[in-house]
């Protein structure tokens, strides 16, 4: 079994949004969007790992999200026999998130797959959850300076590209130093030093 952590992160609420997902250093993705709310962003890290990780058996998602968690083990079922309607007539919120997530878990289901969820306690010091969270508000704060964020390695291990209309938030890369002429040479000690210096 994998566990994960999925979490989401609005600053504003509604405002620039995060997501991160996050189960050890090599599997991690994070993404958001430059305005939504924080159960868009809860929603959207639950959605891309189920995704990224369409071959495991058995998922266990730790989220810090009643709502996720209620949609998709209390609510769904209901919500889709009113076609997507609550119990008071009007639509659901976040439908095309909420669909997505009932296609992958159905599909994961039908492939004998195994996805669990368990409630943890947001900033309680659960070091998945507080990984997840790190991602997610990283992402909101990237899409707030109007950057991209670190999409991260996914669920594989290979380095993904972030979906990009705007540059990468992650810091532009260091000037390469200038090439050392005399390296090349076989100089001994103070000639060495006598002819960089000098």
């Amino acid at each position: 079994m994998i566990t994960a952590a999925a979490d989401g992160s609005s600053l504003g609420n509604p405002g620039p949004t995060g997501w991160g997902w996050y189960v050890d250093e090599a599997r991690w993705a994070a993404g958001g969007q430059p305005q939504g709310t924080n159960n868009i962003g809860e929603l959207a890290a639950v959605v891309d790992l189920l995704r990224q990780s369409a071959g495991v058996d058995e998922l266990l998602i730790l989220c810090d999200s009643q709502y996720v968690i209620n949609s998709v083990t209390k609510w769904m079922a209901g919500w889709k026999r009113k076609g997507w309607r609550k119990a008071d007539g009007k639509p659901v919120m976040n439908r095309e998130l909420l669909e997505e997530l009932d296609r992958l878990m159905a599909a994961r289901r039908a492939a004998g797959g195994v996805v669990r969820f368990e409630w943890v306690r947001g900033h309680a010091g659960h070091p998945l959850n507080e990984a997840a969270d790190r991602l997610a508000n990283g992402a909101a704060a990237a899409y707030q300076r109007g950057l991209v964020p670190d999409a991260g390695p996914g669920f594989g291990g290979v380095t993904r590209a972030a979906p990009s209309a705007a540059p990468a938030a992650s810091a532009p890369p260091a000037a390469a130093p200038a090439p050392d002429l005399f390296d090349g040479l076989d100089l001994l000690g103070d000639e060495s030093a006598r002819w960089r210096d000098g």
